[in-house]
Parts: structure tokens; C-alpha cells; sequence
């Protein structure tokens, strides 16, 4: 059995894990965990989230996957969740993510150095954590696989399935879930979508973008601050 801990929160993109979710609960193999902080029920976009565990009573898992979200922000804020994730991703053969959930592994110290993906227009913002942003969909340094934004979890869980079972057990969960995408318009990227249309865009996510931007370097800072103020070995 594979154990799998997809820690959430308020302000999480509900597909961001609901989509992985599917995909992974296709092999029987698979016991999938929600938590929040506390096993509190969650609600969020007009759905809710119930039964849920709680995040810090769970010693170990094989998998962690923490997706994204505006909510990420104050998610990353939170020492207690930042200590939850870097208890579990201590005990994961995986750590991972889908769309922003990338900058809460790098607010743990969880991608220093590494090459990881995330929501493009949020990916500039892991250089903060010293991660090192890459566009690619779905992205793999060592140990971590991370996703880019939002429906690319579902590809995420398709090449996780096949990291842990090999690709004719990813293609089969495939099959059976019909996931043969072919969108109406070519605009799923700013590399692809008309002018009109990344300005429009842009303009919808500038303010959250620019309050998660002081947010991220002020969290930076302090993460910085912690460890300049540690006792080093040998002190």
C-alpha cells in the first residue's frame, strides 16, 4: 500500500488535488489522506471538505502532494503548517506538488537549489525561497516532482503512476478515465493565448500577485533570518 497525504487549506484550488485525487485513486494500491490543520472540515469555491485528518497527528507518508492556490500565501505564513510539511516530506519516498502548491515546499526549505514548476504567473516568485523556477509541465528534481498550474496535476498523477508502477499502469488509468484533452481554444499558456487575452488575465490576478509578492519576501526574509540566527556546527 501506498500512502499518499495531500495536506489543504483555506484558499486551496480545489482541482489542484481533486484532479491528482482521481487519477491516483484509480490503483487500488492507493490510500489517500486529506488533512488540515486540527482535522478541520474545509469549504472552499462553494464545496466542502469533511472527515478530513489532522495534519500534525500524521507521522509519516510515502507520498506528500500539496497542491496550490491564492491561498498558498498565508498557508506558507503558517509555522505550524511549514512544520507539518517538513515533518512529512522528511519521511516521503516523493514530495510534491501541483500549481502554486510548489512555493509552500520551498517555504519549508524543501527546494533550495532545485528545479520545480508552478502557476506561470507565479513562478518568478520560488527565486525568493532560492528555488529555481522552470516552465515545464511537469518537472523532476530527485526526489520532488512538481506540477505547473492547476489542470496540469492531472498529468502530474499520470507521471507519478508511472514513477511508481511504470507507464502501462499510467496509460491504463488513462484509458479509463478518458483523458484524451483537446481544448476548444489555444490559450492555455501566455506563450499561446491571444494579446487581448493575457492582458485580460494579468490584469485579474495583479493584485493578488503583487500581495503575494510582498508576502513571499517578507517570509523569505524572516526564513533567512532564522538561519543566520541558528547555531552552526561546531559554535
Amino acid at each position: 500500500m501506498t500512502n499518499v497525504v495531500i495536506p489543504i487549506y483555506q484558499g486551496v484550488t480545489p482541482l489542484d488535488f481533486t484532479g491528482p485525487y482521481q487519477v491516483l485513486r484509480a490503483l487500488s494500491e492507493m490510500e489517500i489522506t486529506l488533512a488540515t490543520l486540527g482535522g478541520q472540515d474545509l469549504t472552499v469555491d462553494g464545496l466542502t471538505f469533511g472527515a478530513l485528518a489532522d495534519l500534525a497527528a500524521i507521522e509519516a507518508c510515502d507520498i506528500l502532494l500539496v497542491p496550490g492556490g491564492l491561498g498558498c500565501v498565508p498557508a506558507l505564513e503558517d509555522p505550524r503548517f511549514l512544520d507539518a510539511i517538513r515533518c512529512l516530506a522528511g519521511t516521503a519516498a516523493h514530495v510534491t506538488s501541483v500549481c502554486t502548491g510548489s512555493l509552500i515546499l520551498a517555504a519549508a526549505g524543501l527546494l533550495t537549489g532545485r528545479r520545480a514548476a508552478s502557476h506561470w504567473a507565479f513562478r518568478g516568485l520560488l527565486r525568493a525561497f532560492g528555488a529555481i523556477p522552470d516552465a515545464g509541465r511537469v518537472v523532476r528534481d530527485g526526489n520532488v516532482i512538481t506540477g505547473g498550474g492547476i489542470t496540469a496535476g492531472i498529468d502530474f498523477a499520470l507521471t507519478l503512476i508511472a514513477e511508481l508502477r511504470g507507464e502501462d499502469a499510467a496509460q491504463r488509468v488513462q484509458l479509463l478515465l478518458e483523458y484524451a484533452p483537446e481544448p476548444p481554444f489555444d490559450a492555455g499558456l501566455p506563450e499561446t493565448a491571444p494579446p487581448q487575452i493575457i492582458e485580460a488575465v494579468r490584469a485579474r490576478l495583479s493584485p493578488a500577485l503583487a500581495d503575494a509578492e510582498r508576502r513571499i519576501a517578507a517570509a523569505a526574509r524572516k526564513a533567512a533570518a532564522a538561519i543566520d540566527a541558528s547555531p552552526r556546527e561546531g559554535e
